[in-house]
């Protein structure tokens, strides 16, 4: 059963398509890992076996397995509407919900033979990189159970990490794919804005919010990602590349690539355990005969407009519920709302320009440079217990937002950018630090292939959590 739920999710679904394999065999893996692990890291919070094994037997009598994602099975995070299967959206407001129809990355999906095993943890409305709620409670970090998983996809990285899925969906605003794959040592990518259609969505051309992939690999990654991607109609934003676009080999030689290193984006404070493990990593890059210089885009303004941008986003999405059910919402969820109700029109127009400048200083930047390669997050996984950190290596912080800066002076660029994993802290109970690795506006693929040739170098990818199993 273990060797089943660690198979590369691409070698599975080949398994499975041939008919090495039955669809039922690796539906009855994975619900078994979910019944043994995931009551020790709270990853997977609705669970529908019977209804998963259902489909799996339903494909195994077809003539023909279907789409490339074979039968393997996905928990979809508890943000995105499952037709007739509880979506909460960690909110007590939404305990009971039922949707009536699916989201269109559970319709993509689907059509590509993915079988829904159940939905992944997240935070209240999917607000904060700390995976809690009150409708399930936290997620545990499985390489250290007192620790945070990250999030808001933390449900979906832990239970990818612990193999009670072979990938999984996500969504990222300021770090949500990114920091929860960096504390879990797995893959989180963000993509390009509009390379995952998100319908349905309040506003239809928010480009800050994208959907993406998690998984154990690159490999992986890419592989989920080509089912993912591609236009549709409803989603003014899309991009027109079709997802085979990711099926092609990530193998390229990397020699006289120009890479920027930069160790805290322009000063951000840094826990040294961080830059402890990532600086370790430089050579890595020097060994696969890129060029590396110390630099960093111009992040002036990428608080100011992050922030406001975010706020107004908050307003737009759950403005309805602050009227209706203020209450039953969390504080930081309020607060961000509220910051949303208190914007004028002067600063929503001067967040807009200023998230301008900052695509084109990245933009500008990245034609003299291949990639940019830095932290993921500023500290390495800290206690479940605490909604977030107030400070970093001394420095106090204001919000509960400011530790993911090092993550949303990214998103507010709109450039693609990745978790891999990098290495390990060396705390009594080693805790993982991923790197993260920035390509060119719509250069995707590209930033796949160098995080592929980084993570085949390294291999840290292959360290599991004790927690799974051997």
């Amino acid at each position: 059963m273990s060797d089943i739920c660690f198979t590369p999710a691409k070698k599975l679904a080949q398994l499975v398509r041939s008919r090495k394999l039955s669809a039922t065999e690796v539906m009855r893996a994975f619900i078994a890992q979910i019944e043994r692990v995931n009551p020790k890291v709270n990853a997977i919070v609705t669970f529908i076996p019977e209804l998963a094994l259902k489909k799996a037997k339903e494909l195994d009598r077809k003539k023909a397995p279907g789409g490339p994602l074979a039968g393997l099975p996905l928990a979809y995070k508890d943000l995105v509407a499952t037709k007739g299967i509880r979506t909460t959206k960690g909110s007590p407001i939404f305990r009971d919900h039922v949707p009536a129809a699916d989201d269109a990355i559970v319709e993509r999906l689907a059509a590509a033979g993915a079988i829904t095993l159940g939905k992944s943890n997240t935070p209240e409305l999917g607000a904060g990189s700390q995976t809690f709620n009150a409708v399930f409670g936290a997620t545990r970090n499985p390489y250290d159970l007192t620790k945070t998983c990250g999030g808001s996809s933390g449900g979906a990285a832990a239970a990818v990490a612990t193999g009670m899925l072979p990938f999984a969906d996500g969504s990222d605003l300021a770090a949500s794919l990114r920091n929860p794959g960096n504390y879990c040592n797995v893959v989180g990518f963000r993509p390009t804005p509009g390379r995952v259609p998100n319908w349905p969505a309040p506003n239809a051309w928010n480009t800050l919010t994208v959907l993406g992939p998690v998984a154990r690999t690159v490999a992986d990654t890419a592989f989920l990602l080509s089912a993912m991607a591609g236009s549709d109609p409803r989603v003014p934003t899309s991009i027109a590349e079709p997802g085979r676009l990711f099926s092609s080999p990530l193998a390229r030689d990397f020699r006289k690539t120009r890479v920027a290193w930069s160790r805290d984006l322009g000063g951000l404070p840094m826990d040294p355990r961080v830059t402890a493990v990532l600086e370790k990593q430089r050579g890595v890059f020097a060994a696969l005969g890129c060029r590396i210089e110390e630099a960093e885009p111009d992040f002036s303004g990428a608080t100011e407009s992050f922030e406001a941008l975010r706020a107004l986003a908050f307003l737009q999405n759950h403005g309805q519920l602050y009227r209706e059910y203020r209450a039953q919402l969390k504080q930081t969820v309020i607060w961000n709302i509220e910051q949303g109700l208190k914007l004028t029109p002067q600063a929503i127009a001067r967040a807009e320009t200023l998230r301008t400048q900052l695509f084109h200083r990245m933009r500008e930047f990245l034609e003299r440079y291949d990639f940019l390669l830095c932290p993921v997050n500023q500290l390495p996984p800290f206690p479940v217990d605490e909604e977030y950190p107030r400070q970093i290596a001394g420095a106090q912080l204001g919000n509960y937002l400011d530790w993911m800066k090092s993550c949303y002076y990214i998103t507010i660029t709109s450039h693609p950018a990745i978790s891999v994993p990098a290495g390990f802290t060396s705390d009594p109970v080693p805790l993982p630090v991923g790197l993260q690795i920035v390509g060119r506006y719509r250069g995707d693929f590209e930033v796949l292939q160098l995080a592929h040739a980084f993570e085949q170098a390294t291999m840290v990818w292959r360290r599991r959590p004790a927690v799974a199993g051997s």
